[in-house]
């Protein structure tokens, strides 16, 4: 448990990793505040939490819009007063060009995938305490792409391109990393009765010969905001179990384009 009460706050909470991180945090003696569009799976999320005799809240609003990301941020400071960790982990996809993604669309995604972490970095800037730590959630699909992802390639890439540019910024009051995750099977934090069925080209296709798990981003996101990477800063850590790592040509290993 912590010596002192620290605080963390976790975008898009209510399902997939942002639901992990936010439940880990709590087991942490974290109090968490977690904002989503999901009422029914926010409110599901809160009451589990462990520690409910704590500030931990949920904030039901849209971070596209810039009053629910001003609105959240006042609650914030209102019932922390201080906080230790920002997670930036909201972000979904519109798609691209060939789904004629449009313009309107097209910007949300960027809203919430690169703006909204640009202003909760700048709205919590003089409440952050010592030691604190922002991480950003980005994509191996920032470096990598399948066709028709434009929304959610260019926020991804834009949010790591910001990752650093907040760590020169705010270097020796925050530090800023981000992790960019690749196949993590979320189908549990969406939904408990939930039972994956992987075929082995799956697990095979990965270095760790297994497919990723939201708890294997929740402990990169523990190590980044501890003491212990206290020298780390501005970097961007994959973690895709070697996926993005493995070349793959046509029959080689047993790999053939069906085409």
């Amino acid at each position: 448990m912590l010596k002192h009460q620290k605080y963390c706050v976790v975008t898009g909470g209510a399902n997939g990793i942002g639901r992990c991180l936010v439940q880990e945090f709590d087991k942490k003696g974290y109090q968490v505040a977690f904002i989503d569009i999901d009422k029914i799976h926010g409110e599901k999320v809160l009451a589990s939490l462990e520690n409910t005799g704590r500030k931990s809240f949920f904030f039901l609003g849209d971070i596209s819009k810039q009053a629910d990301i001003e609105a959240f941020s006042k609650a914030v400071i209102q019932h922390f007063g201080s906080i230790d960790i920002l997670v930036n982990n909201a972000c979904y996809s519109n798609k691209g060009i060939l789904s004629d993604c449009s313009y309107d669309a097209f910007n949300e995604v960027l809203h919430v995938g690169i703006t909204a972490p640009f202003m909760f970095s700048k709205l919590f800037l003089n409440h952050f305490q010592e030691n604190a730590s922002i991480v950003n959630i980005s994509s191996t699909r920032a470096f990598m792409s399948q066709k028709d992802t434009e929304s959610y390639t260019a926020a991804k890439g834009g949010i790591t391109a910001l990752t650093h540019a907040l760590a020169v910024s705010l270097a020796g009051k925050v530090r800023v990393n981000s992790i960019s995750p690749g196949w993590i099977d979320t189908g549990f934090y969406h939904d408990e009765s939930y039972i994956p069925n992987y075929s082995q080209a799956d697990t095979e296709q990965h270095l760790s010969k297994r497919v990723g798990n939201p708890i294997d981003i929740a402990h990169a996101v523990f190590y980044l905001c501890s003491d212990e990477a206290s020298f780390i800063n501005g970097q961007n850590l994959t973690i895709d179990g070697g996926m993005s790592k493995l070349m793959i040509y046509h029959g080689d290993e047993g790999w053939s384009l069906n085409s």
